[in-house]
């Protein structure tokens, strides 16, 4: 199937506005038109000048044809910026319309997909693609179409007065093109793509730097410290030069070529003069085209950058498809409604994208209604793929996941929200006050429902020492929060978002002990009612859970209760010994 052109692409996000850029194309060309005409209008003033001298005073079309002139080179201005308007609002409108579909469908996707691309590539998808096809439709578009159709009016022009002439005017022409070639032709969209891969690369190992400071600086550690950071702006270093580089020669050729219109001119004339007087005609022409051919520079560095801006708007687009392409979570709109708050997870394996081996294999656990299950083991074991897959952050290689006896993609999106809440380590608060970041979980909550959860959450020390306590807004003039308070914060928003089935991805990870002790006691508050499903490193988190499970490259090695599991002498026990061993260690090795 033939890929549709970038033009047609982008008017499927025009709607109405599509005419507006057609009109803009069409202003353009006769804007390119109207452009040459006054050149007409120069050379019968040269004409006229001649055939009378020295008796200018008989030149009397002189001021007719100047005026001439004057009134095409302005309203061929004023036809080109008409066209700029309807290009511009026809832009500027899809643009908005592609941010939006972006925005619409990375809600509806998974977000394992989101957490994969990175949220720095995402980012400059949805801002920088989406500005490159807002400047080529503004303003690259009307000038491909002006590029077009001034080199077929000026070739016309070109034969038109001297076919001699004309014809040596196409040479310089034609060597600057086989220059230009070398430049933007098929290789360049390689180019073009490696340089915007290395760009997205830099910025997404970019966010992940940033985020990594405060490590950084406590360690004092430099930029060298992230090897995929720096890797990443040298890569991007070697293809900016690299690219630089290998246009250098051809560059140079074209500038030469393409401005040198005049020396083949004198050329000719000479030799059309030989060792004779200067004819009229000869002269007459050749001061024409000395006058003209300067365009053909301006005409083919538009023809040049035609090119150039084509491979870019395709860049964008792919960048920009690879998100839409990417399939949402199917599901019915209407789903079934889970009989409990039970979990069950039936030989489930799971592989991740571009992965060379499963990240579970077979894994079943069962979480009855109400009960509060551990997901402990080594790092890279699957706890935190388990929890993602319950909450559908992505979905299952093999097997299934079922909630209440319904397998989750049988569900509605808006029902597996309200039924499964997700505390990350890292909870994220929003630029807005602390009333607002609570209501993300139910908008249409009310300000005293807000107050409710905020104090079972444990926030109230929070409250008292904020300016303006609930209306306080996060990150500005320097209101900022601890790892903890953020994540009593985010708790709060849990609660009011009152999911019977809760899921605690080391959660306590980045909180100070005393913040520490106030989480876990909101987390006590919380999981009332609930089922609880709970990953940790701390094992004195896990010791009163009903069940345990011990998950080690993929598979459930061990489950029980936290006594019958030291009892049974297996992983979790030497991981209970070691980490005994671990909280009883002092400085100097006494205990």
């Amino acid at each position: 199937m033939k890929k549709p052109s970038n033009l047609s692409q982008l008017m499927g996000h025009a709607g109405g506005y599509r005419y507006l850029t057609y009109l803009s194309l069409l202003l353009s060309i006769i804007s390119a038109v109207l452009a040459l005409f006054p050149f007409v209008f120069l050379f019968y003033i040269i004409r006229e000048v001649l055939e009378v001298a020295p008796d200018y005073a008989q030149a009397t079309g002189v001021i007719r044809n100047g005026a001439l002139a004057v009134a095409f080179a302005v309203v061929s201005i004023l036809v080109y910026i008409g066209g700029l308007m309807c290009s511009h609002l026809s832009a500027f409108r899809i643009a908005a319309n592609l941010r939006k579909t972006l925005m619409a469908h990375i809600a509806r996707l998974p977000l394992g997909f989101i957490g994969e691309m990175g949220s720095g590539k995402i980012r400059r998808i949805v801002n920088d693609s989406s500005a490159a096809t807002e400047t080529y439709l503004a303003h690259q578009l009307p000038d491909m179409a002006a590029a077009v159709a001034t080199p077929i009016c000026m070739v016309v022009m070109l034969f038109l007065f001297d076919w001699r002439f004309g014809l040596v005017s196409l040479i310089p022409i034609a060597l600057g093109f086989a220059a230009m070639f070398q430049m933007a032709g098929p290789g360049m969209a390689k180019d073009m793509k490696d340089y915007n891969d290395a760009l997205a690369d830099m910025n997404n190992e970019a966010v992940e730097y940033v985020r990594g400071v405060p490590v950084v600086k406590t360690f004092g550690q430099s930029v060298h410290t992230f090897k995929r950071f720096k890797a990443t702006i040298d890569n991007y270093y070697k293809y900016c030069v690299g690219y630089c580089k290998k246009c250098r020669g051809p560059m140079m050729v074209y500038t030469v070529f393409i401005n040198s219109a005049f020396a083949f001119l004198i050329v000719l004339a000479l030799i059309l003069t030989g060792d004779g007087p200067v004819a009229r005609p000869v002269l007459l022409n050749f001061l024409f085209y000395v006058l003209f051919t300067p365009i053909i520079a301006t005409a083919m560095s538009k023809v040049m950058y035609m090119s150039e801006n084509g491979m870019v708007v395709d860049d964008a687009l792919t960048r920009i498809h690879s998100i839409l392409d990417e399939e949402p979570l199917s599901g019915p709109d209407k789903g079934k409604v889970p009989a409990d708050n039970s979990v069950t997870l039936d030989n489930v394996t799971f592989r991740y994208r571009n992965a060379a081996e499963d990240a579970l294999k077979g894994v079943k656990i069962r979480v009855g209604a109400g009960e509060t299950v551990a997901l402990v083991g080594p790092s890279g074991g699957g706890k935190t793929t388990v929890a993602g897959l319950i909450s559908r952050f992505w979905d299952v290689t093999g097997g299934a996941i079922s909630i209440g006896g319904v397998n989750v993609k049988e569900l509605s999106q808006e029902t597996l929200a309200d039924t499964v809440a997700y505390v990350f380590q890292d909870s994220r608060l929003l630029k807005t006050s602390i009333l607002e970041n609570v209501r993300l979980a139910r908008p249409d909550a009310s300000r005293q429902e807000v107050e409710r959860v905020l104090h079972e959450a444990q926030c109230d020390d929070i409250l008292a020492k904020l300016p303006n306590g609930i209306d306080t807004v996060i990150g500005t003039k320097g209101v900022y929060l601890s790892g903890g308070e953020q994540q009593r914060i985010a708790i709060a928003r849990v609660m009011l978002k009152s999911a019977p089935i809760l899921i605690l991805d080391e959660a306590t990870a980045f909180a100070d002990p005393e913040n520490e002790a106030l989480v876990q006691r909101a987390f006590e508050r919380l999981s009332q009612g609930r089922t609880v499903i709970m990953i940790a490193h701390r094992l004195t988190t896990v010791r009163r859970a009903d069940r345990i499970f011990v998950l080690r490259e993929g598979r459930v090695e061990e489950s029980g209760t936290h006594d019958a599991l030291v009892e049974q002498g297996g992983l979790y026990a030497r991981m209970w010994q070691d980490y005994q061993t671990s909280v009883t260690w002092k400085v100097g090795g006494a205990k």
